[in-house]
């Protein structure tokens, strides 16, 4: 765990703190509460991510090209190769069915990324929120 000695104060000329820096892997735990705070929205516990109807999907899984559990944010270029894997992944899964539907979101952004799985093709939505 890191202390308050991995915090940054940002400080005017005469000395006065004007912002505080903190690292990546400490912002992703308190960024849900940050941000409301800062966007003045109540803090709302995230549900867990529906890995069982994700695995529902991969069960059913017969499409003509191989699963790719790669995904990018088309508005500030977060990408991955894997959403699953990783300490601090760059999305979460927020809804997934077997008829090919995956949704994510970004947690740089918050940008909602949607893949619509197809038999021969994958179609690529967002919409930005905000």
């Amino acid at each position: 765990m890191k202390t308050a000695q991995s915090l940054c104060y940002v400080c005017d000329d005469k000395g006065r703190t004007m912002a505080v820096q903190v690292p990546l892997d400490i912002w992703r735990q308190i960024e849900p509460l940050a941000r409301s705070v800062l966007c003045g929205k109540p803090a709302v516990a995230e549900t867990p991510e529906p890995i069982q109807a994700f695995d529902e999907f991969l069960q059913h899984w017969d499409f003509r090209y191989p699963y790719s559990p790669a995904v990018v944010c088309p508005v500030c270029n977060a990408s991955t190769q894997d959403w699953r894997m990783g300490d601090v992944r760059p999305f979460r899964l927020v809804n997934a069915n077997f008829g090919g539907l995956l949704v994510f979101r970004c947690k740089q952004c918050d940008t909602t990324i949607r893949q619509k799985h197809f038999r021969d093709h994958v179609a690529l939505e967002h919409s930005v929120h905000g």
